[in-house]
């Protein structure tokens, strides 16, 4: 069987023999060019939702749905205002919608000025039955000659629907169970899997984030261990490739025992969904607010390279972690960008003892915008409070950074000679990743690339922290501290992840300020990774001591610190002291009125309740005391003896 998805079904009626290669260009050719001739506008948008839900939004002419790619996976397409509408709408109910970067809306009402001459061109090819069963985008099912072999067929497919997952499912009913993407990266394998059975197999021959040569290999390997014959000889044709006999030496003892893994039961029976990240195992969304909890488990048994991030002797979960933490809280919470994240405290990670993790985030704002906090608490402390260590706010509204250089590495930069970079820092080979850097002026840029032994995790994370925290060792290059200071991630504001799992990145790092930098991250192909309009750093301070390399003898306690300063030393002075009538209180003098003061007094105490008012008539004794403090205070104010003394009331 055969297959495509919108234009790629031009490819597949060619591999099945409905078009003959030349014939297959005129139509893409005509395709693209009557498409790109028509006016700009419109809007494509990913929803999450199913082809029932956004059927029933759907109340103008001027949106369609562009695709049904999965079981909750559509796009829509039109008129640029209602269809954002439309997604804000499902975005307000926490659904994920993602636009999609096109110069028009495919699949939409807006096509149509162009199918009179498209359906001109279409009537002048010549076609055949299909030789391989091909399956159709407008129907979702078999295509039969008489479907495709007629222009209209072609001229509906410009317009309608692409039934992308129908014809999943047909092709499942005719029995495929290995399907095979033959494209530049895995888009197609990724939307299938969400409707063919979790024991179909669905492979990609190339990644975008791969050379070429290891993903064709890699897909081949996958497919031969599904049972799909593979003409092995064929392919090494001309490598020189062949085949060797097992070595009858005994096998170096080296030992290959799987790293222990984190706990990824089945948490659905406990109410709670898979978080889906190598560092977090369940999440769960409050039915009364729609806030979100993330939980997981750090353990250095389980992640091992974590123990290579240590700072002062003490083993550091890294900074870079919390904001992988917080970009994976806001793609469930729906949100595509980290607002602000201010990281308050360290968290140290014991050798021989679990961290619990939570991350919890708070339902939206007005505007959308929701909190995170992330926070800690050790395995076997119950009834110990749970430590805060980073706190921000999550949005929506992903922007990209400019990476300025169209040539790498820039031709006015100058290379930094990294050798012995890492000699005293303390970071294991996990963390040794920067690879080289060049710097002009207050630039840095940067390769760098996650070691062997964690490089096989890379596609798990959205940014792998080993990987981000090697771009920010390169710190100093952009002009951010000095020769000896050890500086960690303190604030990030306005980050972006663009793309997930990349092993290696090419990075902008630019200062912004004397103790800050913006982040312009992007693959070894040129596309966008990650940005971050600000990443502030500060002085690493130990956990235990609070110390730091440029306050020494400070205790420090999270962001804030404590010094004892000795005060100057004060001699005691004999106060005098009087009491504006009797000298009902022991202070030693009293005078009968103010004219009675000399201006030597330091206090003159006035008892406000003795001897004024009396009976029964709480008001009226209540406007007799008024009324005399009121005329002490007149009589005191107009006085120049007053500047050096005080009047104090005593009640």
């Amino acid at each position: 069987f055969v297959a495509g998805h919108s234009v790629g079904e031009i490819t597949a009626a060619y591999v099945s023999g409905v078009l003959s290669l030349v014939d297959a260009c005129a139509l893409v050719s005509a395709r693209a060019r009557l498409m790109q001739a028509l006016p700009a506008g419109g809007a494509m948008v990913a929803v999450q939702a199913t082809e029932g839900e956004v059927a029933g939004r759907l109340t103008a002419d001027g949106v369609s749905i562009a695709a049904v790619n999965g079981p909750e996976a559509v796009v829509i397409a039109g008129d640029e205002s209602e269809v954002l509408r439309i997604a804000e709408e499902f975005a307000d109910e926490g659904r994920k919608t993602r636009r999609l970067p096109v110069s028009h809306a495919f699949h939409s009402l807006l096509m149509e000025p162009m199918l009179a001459d498209f359906r001109r061109v279409a009537e002048g090819l010549s076609y055949q039955a299909p030789r391989i069963p091909l399956v159709s985008n407008v129907t979702g099912g078999l295509a039969t000659e008489d479907l495709v072999c007629s222009a209209e067929y072609w001229v509906r497919h410009v317009r309608e629907t692409v039934r992308f997952a129908d014809g999943v499912r047909a092709l499942e009913a005719e029995g495929a169970s290995v399907f095979l993407e033959l494209g530049p990266d895995g888009v197609l394998t990724a939307m299938a899997q969400h409707t063919v059975a979790e024991t179909a197999v669905a492979v990609p021959a190339l990644r975008k984030d791969r050379p070429e040569e290891t993903a064709l290999l890699t897909a081949l390997a996958r497919l031969h261990t599904a049972g799909v014959g593979i003409d092995w000889a064929e392919l090494f044709t001309g490598t020189g490739a062949r085949r060797v006999d097992l070595p009858t030496y005994p096998f170096q003892h080296e030992r290959y025992w799987p790293r222990p893994a984190a706990l990824s039961g089945d948490v659905t029976g406990a109410g709670l969904l898979p978080a889906e990240h190598p560092l977090l195992g369940a999440t769960l969304t409050l039915a009364d607010s729609g806030e979100v909890v993330l939980t997981g488990r750090l353990s250095l048994q389980t992640y091992p390279w974590l123990a290579d991030h240590v700072m002062g002797g003490s083993v550091l979960f890294p900074g870079t972690g919390f904001l992988e933490l917080a970009l994976r809280a806001a793609d469930q919470a729906g949100c595509d960008r980290v607002e602000d994240l201010v990281l308050m405290t360290p968290l140290v990670l014991q050798e021989e003892r679990a961290t619990q993790v939570q991350v919890l985030v708070s339902a939206p704002d007005e505007a959308g915008a929701r909190t995170i906090s992330v926070h800690s608490l050790p395995d076997g402390d119950p009834d110990q409070p749970w430590t805060q260590h980073a706190g921000g706010t999550l949005t929506r509204g992903e922007r990209i950074g400019d990476f300025g250089a169209q040539v790498w590495p820039p031709q006015d930069a100058v290379r930094v000679d990294l050798e012995g970079f890492y000699d005293g820092t303390g970071y294991g080979p996990a963390f040794q990743g920067l690879r080289a850097v060049w710097r002009r002026e207050d630039e840095a840029f940067v390769e760098v690339m996650l070691p062997e032994q964690v490089a096989g995790e890379a596609g798990a994370f959205g940014l792998h922290p080993a990987l981000l925290d090697a771009v920010l060792q390169a710190h100093r290059m952009a002009g951010v501290g000095g020769e000896g200071d050890q500086l960690l991630p303190f604030a990030w504001r306005g980050v972006s992840l663009h793309a997930a799992g990349a092993p290696a990145l090419r990075v902008r790092v630019v200062k912004t300020g004397e103790d800050s930098v913006s982040i312009a991250a992007v693959d070894v192909e040129g596309a966008p990774v990650l940005s971050a309009e600000a990443m502030v750093m500060r002085a690493y301070q130990d956990p235990g001591t609070g110390r730091s390399a440029e306050r020494p003898g400070a205790e420090h306690d999270t962001l804030l610190s404590l010094e004892w300063v000795p005060a100057p030393e004060v001699q005691p002075a004999e106060v005098r002291c009087v009491s504006l009538g009797a000298d009902e209180l022991g202070v030693g003098a009293s005078i009968a009125s103010l004219a009675g003061l000399t201006g030597d007094e330091d206090l003159v105490v006035v008892p406000v309740s003795s001897g004024i008012g009396t009976g029964d008539d709480v008001p009226a004794r209540a406007h007799e005391l008024t009324a005399h403090v009121l005329g002490v205070l007149q009589e005191w104010g107009s006085r120049e003896e007053s500047a050096t003394s005080r009047l104090v009331f005593v009640t």
